[in-house]
């Protein structure tokens, strides 16, 4: 029998697709990229060239036309690798990193740069 059988609760994240973050720890401290996937249910975001793997794939019997030559042709490839949203943050137009807000004007959320108060849409 299980002790906590409660779900996690599911926070908001502040993170969205297309958004500059900049990673603050872990092996690619400092560096920055634009997020490509957003996994809400494991609090994880995908930011491009960052926390690189590799993967072996097996080649691809394609009858259909050549959509991808890497997967088709089987071998080594580099992904991005999932990373914490704890360990990113979002950078404001200025380049620096800042925490987000949320403010509403009319029943519309807005995000918001905690440090300029400029708007991050």
């Amino acid at each position: 029998m299980r002790r906590n059988s409660a779900k996690p609760s599911r926070r908001s994240l502040k993170v969205r697709k297309g958004d500059r973050v900049q990673v603050m720890s872990g092996k690619d401290r400092g560096k920055s990229g634009r997020v490509l996937r957003v996994e809400p249910a494991k609090e994880r975001v995908f930011v491009e060239g960052l926390n690189m793997t590799k993967r072996h794939v097996r080649p691809k019997e394609s009858s259909t036309g050549s959509q991808n030559t890497a997967a088709q042709l089987g071998g080594v490839i580099d992904l991005e690798g999932p990373i914490h949203v704890s360990n990113v943050m979002i950078v404001d137009a200025k380049g620096t990193p800042t925490r987000v807000g949320v403010e509403r004007n009319g029943g519309e959320r807005v995000r918001v740069a905690k440090k300029t108060g400029a708007r991050l849409e």
